[in-house]
C-alpha cells in the first residue's frame, strides 16, 4: 500500500483543516518544500499537494508551491484544487506534477473531465470523492451534491478513471481512525478501482487497518504533522 502524506496549502503554507473548515486551520510550517524535503528523506515516493485557495477561489492560485517542490524533489506529486480547464491540467504537469487531482470538477463537468482523460491518459488523473453520509461534497466541500459516492465511482469508471481517492469529511482532521467501513462498501461495490483512504487516520495501527481490507493507498495528513505518526515509523512500513 501506498503512503501518501498530504501537504495543503494556504498563502503559500503548510497548514491543516478540520473537517474541511477554512475557519479551523493550523499552520504547520512556513515553507511547504521543506516538508516535501523531510518526506522524501524517510523513503516516501508519493505527495499529494491540495490548492486549498484554488479550491476555495475556483481557480488555481499555489501553482509555485508545486513548482519548487517538484524541482526540489523526485516525488511523484498528485496536485489539485481549482482546476477548471485544459490549459490548467496543462499547466500543473508543466509545474512538475505526475498526476492532476480532480474533485469537483469530475461532479459538475464529466464530460470535460472524459475529454482530459483521453487527450492525457486516466493514469495521469486522481479523482477525489469527497463524502459526509455518503455523498458527495463540492467547491472545497461547501456545496452539496446531492450524488451518492457509489454512483459517482460508477460515473468515473465508466469514463475510465480508477485512480479514486475518498476522503469522509467528518472524520477528516480529527484523529479518530479512517472510514473502514465505507472503504469496505465501495470496495465490494466497486472492486475494479484503485482505493486510496483520505481522512482520519491517527496512527500506523489505522495504516495496517487499511492495508488489509485492500486500500491501494492512504494519504496521511494532520496525524503526522501532529506527531501521531513519526517519518520513522513511516520508514519503516515502507522498509517492510
Amino acid at each position: 500500500m501506498t503512503i501518501i502524506p498530504a501537504i495543503d496549502v494556504i498563502n503559500g503554507k503548510c497548514v491543516r483543516l478540520t473537517k474541511g473548515d477554512y475557519a479551523q486551520q493550523k499552520v504547520y510550517n512556513d515553507n511547504p518544500v521543506e516538508v516535501a524535503k523531510q518526506f522524501e528523506a524517510a523513503g516516501i515516493e508519493r505527495l499529494h499537494i491540495v490548492d486549498l485557495d484554488g479550491a476555495k477561489a475556483g481557480t488555481i492560485i499555489n501553482i509555485n508551491v508545486l513548482e519548487a517542490i517538484a524541482n526540489a524533489t523526485s516525488l511523484k506529486i498528485d496536485f489539485g484544487g481549482g482546476v477548471k480547464t485544459i490549459t490548467d491540467v496543462s499547466n500543473i504537469f508543466n509545474a512538475g506534477a505526475s498526476m492532476v487531482t480532480i474533485g469537483s470538477l469530475a461532479v459538475k463537468h464529466p464530460e470535460l473531465l472524459e475529454e482530459w482523460l483521453m487527450e492525457f491518459s486516466p493514469e495521469h488523473f486522481f479523482i477525489g470523492a469527497d463524502v459526509l453520509d455518503e455523498k458527495i461534497k463540492i467547491s472545497g466541500w461547501l456545496e452539496d451534491s446531492g450524488i451518492n459516492i457509489f454512483s459517482f465511482i460508477g460515473r468515473m469508471i465508466a469514463l475510465g478513471a480508477t485512480n479514486i481517492f475518498c476522503t469522509d469529511i467528518s472524520k477528516d482532521g480529527v484523529l479518530q481512525g479512517p472510514s473502514i467501513e465505507l472503504y469496505k462498501k465501495i470496495m465490494q461495490e466497486h472492486p475494479e478501482i484503485r482505493l486510496t483512504a483520505s481522512g482520519g487516520v491517527s496512527n500506523m495501527d489505522d495504516v495496517e487497518e487499511l492495508k488489509a481490507i485492500g486500500c491501494d493507498g492512504v494519504i496521511i495528513g494532520k496525524a503526522i504533522y501532529e506527531g501521531n505518526i513519526s517519518l520513522q515509523q513511516l520508514k519503516a512500513h515502507i522498509i517492510s
